[in-house]
């Protein structure tokens, strides 16, 4: 098995390169293409950004298969799999809103075991190694011990299709909106994950997310101490992550 700890090194320094590239094109004329939908953009900085992720990972670990959010899946019958979102918050990045983030994970055997998410604009890097415990930069961070959602601060996002499907998260969001002390929507599923996972969000959900916006980020709230429930739908990945107290309330209120 790959000495994770060296392999961490290395990836930070991946996502600081590529997050280094995405700030110095933020204030540029780059292309934006639609995806599914015209609320469903990718820009030239995201597909640049996951082509030098990519000749990393084929450079350093040829054999490795991998999970990208623009080039789909490259299957090259390893244990070893890359899950990566190079630029997760495009939507943001697109309008010059300063949220966004690198997310890349690494699985052995289907299991995460290393999660590297790196916040440009803040030069926030959040990493982990499973068992080994969770980091902002250098220092150890721990989740939320709140258990009360009327003190709590969530996060929450929309999915894509939130103008034409029922399931649009809307009625979760009117239903626990009266019970807390504040809702965040920053508009990255990573970045979410990274705040619960330092305690500066109490919880956070979503529903139809992909694999690659929560592979990283996920495994940085468990190793923090945290719980993560998800439930794979065919429109994609509902998550509730936080305490297991305040997940348990808010799985009985959005009822999945």
């Amino acid at each position: 098995m790959l000495d994770l700890k060296e392999c961490a090194k290395q990836v930070k320094e991946w996502a600081r390169g590529v997050g280094e590239f995405q700030l110095e094109r933020l204030d540029s004329n780059f292309q934006v293409n639609c995806k599914s939908s015209d609320v469903d953009l990718v820009t030239e900085v995201d597909e640049l950004s996951e082509e030098i992720l990519i000749e990393k990972i084929n450079n350093n670990y040829p054999d490795h298969s991998i999970l990208a959010e623009e080039s789909g899946v490259a299957d090259n019958d390893s244990d070893y799999r890359w899950v990566i979102d190079p630029l997760d918050g495009t939507t943001n990045y697109a309008h010059g809103f300063s949220i966004f983030a690198v997310s890349i994970a690494l699985e052995y055997k289907e299991e995460v075991v290393l999660g590297v998410v790196y916040i440009p604009p803040l030069d926030h890097l959040y990493w982990a190694v499973k068992g080994e415990g969770a980091f902002l930069n250098d220092e150890w961070i721990e989740i939320s011990r709140t258990n009360n959602l009327g003190e709590a601060l969530l996060a929450t996002g929309f999915p894509y299709d939130k103008a034409t499907a029922r399931k649009n998260n809307l009625d979760n969001f009117t239903k626990l909106v009266p019970q807390i002390r504040g809702i965040r929507r920053s508009g990255s599923a990573a970045f979410d994950l990274c705040n619960v996972a330092s305690g500066v969000f109490d919880a956070f959900w979503e529903l139809k997310l992909s694999f690659w916006d929560i592979a990283a980020g996920a495994l940085l709230v468990e190793e923090a101490g945290g719980e993560i429930v998800t439930f794979n739908k065919e429109k994609g990945i509902t998550i509730v992550a936080g305490n297991d107290s305040l997940v348990e309330q808010i799985l009985a209120e959005i009822g999945e």
